[in-house]
């Protein structure tokens, strides 16, 4: 199962037009990332420094990683006061802080609210500091079960919202937009697809199958059939990157960021199980209220637009992933 990266040049020779506008060096801007303490920020913020950024990271939790911990702020984005007293002088803003669980948000729909009310607050920041970029963390939960084969970004309809989780993005991308129109602040939004990888201890799927196996404790799949364009972390991170340093370029405009291939969750099961010599036992059960049970990204745009190209495949990434939660947990 391997992202498809066939035509790689061909896609890369369409890029070329659209992308002759200026393009950002990340060394030097200053870019405020929220939700710096999760897995795409954490990596993202090690990257930007890396490449000489200047960077300044949110979040309302404590830092676990060194990759953001010098550069951190604790703020909790709730409440205006707080976001009020962010650093002002940011280049970009990206917007990556979220409760971002499917099921959690089922069981608790006033955290989906709390993401409205988080991106509402990062855009009246921008508004009022004079901010004229950001770059919006949306999701493939935005485009629903419609049976399709895969899925381009003209797609979502409200009609179709499975979750309060999806609600909270299709209305953030919609807040997104109407601060573009009105107060002239041009945006990116970024649909991502079950991201993985490093830095992320959560209850997401992958770290609870790893856990399970190690544990040699039962694991459950929701959805027999349920299959998922997994995206692994250091492929996202890219996508971002792609989108500050082509951002005149890519401005106002909706782009998936993903694998562009499917995997199952049995098969992820199954290879987490056989890379973790685990005995566990693999139990399907019906899929979750409010959960997507099929989805695969047209990443074409990303890639005419941004020159993004998926590196690594789901085979590559689980096997890496494995390790570095063999290493560090």
């Amino acid at each position: 199962m391997h992202c498809n990266v066939l035509n790689a040049k061909w896609y890369e020779s369409l890029s070329l037009g659209k992308n002759r506008e200026k393009r950002y060096h990340l060394a030097q801007m200053k870019i405020l990332v929220t939700g710096a303490a999760g897995t795409i920020g954490t990596r993202l913020c090690e990257v930007l420094r890396q490449e000489g950024a200047e960077v300044i990271g949110v979040d309302r939790g404590p830092t676990k990683w060194p990759a953001v911990d010098s550069v951190s702020h604790r703020a909790d984005l709730r409440y205006m006061d707080q976001v009020m007293s962010l650093p002002a002088d940011a280049d970009i803003i990206v917007h990556l802080a979220a409760n971002a669980r499917v099921h959690e948000l089922v069981q608790h729909p006033e955290k989906a609210l709390e993401n409205l009310i988080t991106v509402f607050n990062i855009l009246e920041f921008a508004r009022q500091k004079g901010i004229k970029k950001i770059i919006f963390s949306s999701s493939r939960e935005t485009y629903g079960n419609t049976g399709k084969k895969s899925y381009t970004e003209d797609m979502v309809r409200i009609e179709n919202c499975e979750s309060p989780y999806t609600a909270s993005k299709i209305a953030g991308e919609a807040l997104v937009e109407s601060y573009g129109r009105c107060y002239d602040i041009d945006f990116v939004i970024l649909r991502f697809s079950n991201v993985y990888g490093m830095y992320d201890r959560s209850v997401r799927v992958v770290p609870n199958f790893f856990r399970q196996a190690r544990a040699n404790e039962p694991m459950t799949v929701y959805g027999q059939n349920k299959c998922l364009d997994f995206t692994y972390i250091d492929d996202a991170v890219t996508g971002i990157r792609a989108a500050i340093e082509k951002f005149d370029g890519a401005k106002n405009d909706v782009y998936n960021i993903a694998c562009g291939k499917g995997t199952t969750l049995m098969h992820l099961a199954e290879r987490i199980k056989e890379l973790t010599g685990s005995s566990s036992s693999i139990e399907a059960v019906d899929s979750r209220r409010g959960e997507i049970t099929r989805y695969v990204a047209n990443i074409r745009k990303a890639r005419r637009v941004l020159g993004y190209i998926p590196k690594v495949p789901f085979e590559e990434g689980i096997v890496k992933t494995v390790e570095w939660y063999k290493a560090n947990t």
